[in-house]
């Protein structure tokens, strides 16, 4: 099975999305209707293709599934209504001022912030995973 990976990208009001090496791209106000928006882009495509007697690319030739990567500042910025700095900062460990010039695209996270990100994140999607309420 192919794993393709989806990179979505803050655009202003609304995030863009694209599959590397493939014609197909989408754009949403969200998360969900960029996954349903590339959906269809592929589906578009693999019609597109057959509609003109052309070969699909191979990547889509098998079994595919899709896996939705996105930058720090995407990340940062799609979830500011959830996530502000000041939280971000608590999860994560990285100083607030740091947080905005990642948001605003004037410095890219090593991987070593990266990963203080994700694990910052995933430690509180277990803790909140792990409530029942009464």
């Amino acid at each position: 099975m192919n794993k393709l990976q989806v990179i979505v990208e803050y655009a202003e009001d609304n995030l863009s999305a694209y599959i590397t090496d493939l014609p197909i791209v989408a754009v949403g106000k969200d998360l969900n209707e960029i996954k349903r928006n590339i959906t269809d882009a592929i589906q578009v495509y693999m019609e597109s293709c057959a509609q003109l007697g052309v070969n699909p690319s191979p990547l889509l030739a098998d079994e595919y599934e899709l896996s939705f990567v996105i930058d720090a500042t995407t990340f940062i910025n799609y979830y500011s209504n959830i996530f502000t700095k000041a939280a971000l900062s608590r999860i994560t460990g990285i100083n607030e001022r740091q947080l905005w010039h990642y948001a605003a695209g004037l410095h890219k996270p090593r991987k070593r912030q990266l990963e203080r990100i994700q694990r910052g994140v995933q430690s509180l999607t277990e803790e909140l995973s792990s409530i029942c309420l009464l």
